[in-house]
């Protein structure tokens, strides 16, 4: 696969290299912008709320420079040949990029909203998704937050200016990038570049690859939302136990609901059911903020109940409730809850008395 160096019209090659040669003898004073600007961006990042898993950085290498700066602008009709950076030590700004990597989409923009709002150390000069094309064409591509940063005022970047240029004032001020992307888009996109943008013969391309990169970016696409979700709803139920918070919210019927189905969403009634009898259930012993639910909706308890009564059929939340409150308060809830054994008929009592006396055979054999 032919280079736009080798490309390069030869009336445009003494500017190039001229150019390459001024890379090359400025590139010691760039890793050191570089690391300056990987620096600044961890100091911003420790006080995010969500941390990103790491922040890396590159300097653009000579070869990467010389190709780039050898571009040249579609061929107009009489036109002479031009190239599309003419002064690529000022017109490119991603001879220094720096990389955050985050554990989950949403933290993406979190990132790069704390980075935007440090304009004491970086004025942001351009926001873009990678990834808005492909969702607004309805095709998959790989998602990455793109920021092009200008320093200012850095003493490392004019360190640099008065090497590139000593005539010219040194302002401090240098535009470099900043991606922001998910540890998944990030191994997709290390893997995409070394396939399809490193691959030296274009013999070796097949369809098949193509096909095979949309592919996995629609499956990455997937399980990133999947772990989204894993993470909301861990944040959800963590936010049940905070006994100042969440925790303490008053135990009405849709609360009641709302936690069921978020603790045990395989084990539901109908959306528009009437949960009032849970409320009347729980309010007998007392328990009425949402913690005291979430405390008695564990897997342990839930799994002891199942097989002390070896259930025939999976039950649903009104008879599960009634066993689990059942095994933590034994005879208190059947005197709480049932009808009053004076009454010729106690079907409710008799029930809750059959299933006690399995409960107690159960902790006797398991040894509770």
């Amino acid at each position: 696969m032919s280079s736009h160096w080798e490309r390069l019209d030869d009336s445009l090659r003494p500017s190039v290299l001229a150019s390459v040669a001024a890379f090359e003898r400025a590139r010691p004073k760039l890793e050191r912008i570089t690391a300056e600007m990987e620096s600044l961006v961890r100091e911003v990042m420790d006080d995010a709320e969500d941390k990103p898993l790491f922040v890396t950085s590159r300097t653009k290498t000579v070869e990467s420079f010389r190709e780039k700066a050898s571009r040249m602008v579609a061929p107009e009709p009489d036109a002479p040949p031009a190239l599309q950076f003419p002064e690529p030590l000022r017109n490119l700004t991603d001879m220094v990029g720096v990389r955050v990597i985050t554990t989950l989409p949403g933290e993406n923009a979190q990132a790069a909203n704390l980075i935007k709002r440090r304009r004491n150390i970086f004025d942001c000069r351009g926001d873009r998704e990678k990834d808005i094309g492909s969702i607004e064409s309805g095709t998959y591509g790989y998602s990455s937050r793109h920021l092009i940063l200008r320093s200012i005022q850095n003493d490392v970047v004019r360190a640099y200016q008065e090497v590139l240029d000593p005539e010219a004032k040194a302002n401090g001020s240098y535009m470099f990038e900043l991606q922001i992307r998910t540890v998944f888009a990030h191994a997709w996109s290390e893997i995409e570049h070394d396939i399809r943008f490193k691959a030296q013969d274009p013999r070796a391309w097949s369809p098949f690859f193509d096909r095979q990169f949309t592919a996995t970016a629609a499956m990455l696409e997937t399980v990133e939302q999947a772990f989204s979700e894993l993470h909301d709803r861990y944040e959800t139920v963590t936010s049940f136990w905070d006994a100042d918070g969440e925790g303490k919210v008053s135990l009405t019927p849709n609360r009641i609901k709302a936690v069921w189905q978020t603790l045990l969403p395989h084990v539901d009634r109908k959306a528009d059911d009437d949960w009032g009898w849970a409320a009347e259930l729980v309010a007998a012993h007392g328990l009425t903020k949402t913690i005291d639910l979430a405390a008695l909706l564990q897997p342990a308890i839930i799994s002891n109940v199942r097989k002390a009564l070896d259930h025939r059929y999976s039950p649903g939340p009104d008879r599960l409730l009634d066993d689990l409150l059942l095994w933590q308060f034994g005879q208190r809830h059947i005197d709480l809850t049932a009808e009053d054994p004076a009454l010729e008929q106690t079907p409710r009592r008799d029930s809750l008395q059959r299933r006690h006396q399995q409960m107690q055979r159960y902790r006797k054999a398991s040894g509770f």
